[in-house]
């Protein structure tokens, strides 16, 4: 007879199995000032339903490399803070992580508008910032490695899927967002793309919502005319934050199925679907560069760690988890590799950092501080996970320069 062990949250956090070196049995860290990371994530707001999860991720990783011997022999400590989905605050608390509490790394923000709040701080005070969220491109900050999705890795293929044949041939597209820069931006690049591609303006319906909007009625009865004047229409929603529980429960109150108004998400994951009844959004999709459902062995390895973390076997992963991973794995490797945590060196040793992701694919950082990422399209299941209905066979590098903003014809991307 087999006896199986069960996996405990010691175990998971110390090993993730045969994909990792072997960690230290009895850490021991020299007398050293322990090495801080900033964790710069809303735990309150309108985007906490998201942000909350980040934080958790950031501080099972903290766990995780103590575990491990911590870095450079020292413990490795994390300062957590709440800027609570206000944007000016995201700033004042970056100041706060560089100036006062000195740390060597900070992993967070999900808005644009909140990295964009925290940038010129970064850049000043010359810190170090993870933002682990798919965004609209049009920026390269030598203080930012970006380890989400930019649009030629999330928001053009999956725009191209709902106009193939086995996205449904969609001819007509609502797009709706929130009222920020990446939806803004994001829509400006996805409708010249569609202008590229034959469909006109006429066929393209754009609307805009606050943060935390909660009455979907009318925008989605707009969107039932829209798609009932002869064409097959599909909905690209750059929705965030709790507004996508009221917004897909409108979708199931209005009777739109997938079969008839397919919707891609780009900010809805396995994190938010939780927070809803998802039987009535089967068949939706969402374009991610990981889903919980990958089967791979370092996916396998990082839901037990996580689930082993967080104390609950029910708790997903999503895609901005698994780039805060990914990320958090890459600063350790270039720290070893630096031999410091100071920044310029560090910033030196990143690029090229390789890591086998949960993705099941290997990603690099490259020279303009973005990832190497695989895109993937997943229909949403009655239980609130994705089945994987698309993907690319490789990792595709970013162009956070879009060719699809005039102003971009001479930027460098890739």
């Amino acid at each position: 007879m087999i006896h199986r062990m069960p996996i405990t949250r010691r175990a998971a956090l110390a090993g993730l199995g045969t994909v990792l070196a072997a960690p230290a049995i009895r850490p021991s860290f020299a007398q050293a000032a322990p090495i801080k990371v900033g964790v710069l994530h809303s735990l309150s707001g309108t985007m906490a339903i998201s942000e909350t999860a980040l934080r958790d991720t950031v501080l099972m990783m903290v766990e995780w490399i103590n575990g491990r011997g911590g870095l450079l022999g020292r413990r490795v400590e994390a300062v957590v803070v709440d800027p609570a989905s206000n944007w000016p605050l995201f700033a004042e608390k970056a100041r706060e992580l560089l100036a006062v509490s000195k740390v060597d790394v900070t992993f967070g923000c999900w808005t644009s508008v909140s990295r964009k709040s925290v940038l010129p701080v970064f850049e000043e005070l010359n810190g170090m910032l993870f933002y682990p969220v798919q965004y609209e491109g049009e920026e390269e900050s030598k203080n930012i490695f970006y380890t989400g999705a930019a649009p030629n890795q999330q928001a053009i293929p999956a725009v191209e899927y709902l106009m193939s044949a086995d996205g449904g041939e969609a001819k007509r597209i609502a797009l709706l967002g929130t009222d920020y820069v990446y939806p803004r931006t994001t829509n400006r690049i996805l409708r010249a793309f569609l202008n590229s591609k034959g469909i006109p303006d006429a066929d393209i319906m754009e609307e805009y919502t606050p943060f935390g909007h909660s009455d979907w009625q009318g925008i989605v009865s707009r969107v039932k005319r829209f798609a009932g004047e002869g064409k097959k229409t599909a909905i690209v929603s750059t929705i965030n934050g709790d507004a996508n529980v009221p917004f897909y429960r409108e979708l199931g109150n209005q009777g739109i199925k997938a079969e008839d108004i397919p919707s891609v998400a780009f900010s809805v994951g396995e994190e938010e679907l939780a927070g809803i009844d998802a039987r009535p959004l089967v068949g939706h999709l969402a374009a991610w560069n990981y889903f919980m459902s990958v089967d791979s062995p370092v996916n396998t390895e990082f839901k037990a760690m996580w689930q082993a973390y967080i104390k609950n076997p029910r708790r997903v992963t999503n895609d901005p988890m698994e780039a805060t991973y990914t990320g958090f794995r890459m600063w350790t490797q270039a720290v070893t590799q630096a031999g410091t945590t100071n920044v310029d060196a560090v910033r030196a040793a990143m690029i090229g950092q390789k890591v086998d992701a949960p993705s099941g694919f290997n990603q690099e950082m490259r020279a303009n501080h973005h990832l190497t990422k695989p895109v993937m399209i997943g229909e949403i299941q009655a239980d609130g996970q994705f089945n994987t209905v698309w993907k690319t066979p490789t990792v595709i590098a970013a162009e956070n320069w879009s060719p699809f903003i005039p102003e971009n014809a001479n930027r460098r991307r890739g």
